[in-house]
């Protein structure tokens, strides 16, 4: 899976998250080794894919806030394949989580137009 690094150095992978009925919707999500979940999309992304709300429960924040956050199931493409993730809602740009890249090589050219892959571990 291939990505880019943005000017302000910003590591990105463009998504597929599938709605209800099975169309895909393209996002561009920002790569976040501090984040621990699978995948974060704001609140109005979430209610146009109509993905199913799963729960509620507590996360901590970067800045070591706590909150409550929706908790949703969605389906993503991940290299080539189908796959369910948990999707927190968020306000912000959505974020890729190391639930996510786990079992993956993460590599990223930290110059603005660098390349971001991502590959299953031989």
């Amino acid at each position: 899976m291939n990505g880019t690094v943005t000017p302000t150095l910003d590591a990105t992978l463009p998504l597929l998250v599938y709605n209800v009925t099975g169309q895909a919707q393209p996002v561009e999500a920002l790569v976040d080794t501090g984040f621990n979940g699978h995948l974060t999309l704001p609140v109005a992304l979430i209610a146009a894919l109509r993905l199913t709300w799963v729960n509620r429960h507590r996360a901590r924040l970067a800045d070591g806030r706590v909150v409550f956050v929706d908790v949703y199931a969605a389906v993503v493409d991940w290299d080539g394949q189908p796959r369910s993730v948990v999707v927190e809602a968020a306000d912000g740009e959505p974020l890729l989580g190391m639930k996510l890249l786990r079992g993956h090589v993460l590599t990223i050219e930290v110059v603005g137009g660098g390349a971001v892959t991502i590959q299953p571990i031989p």
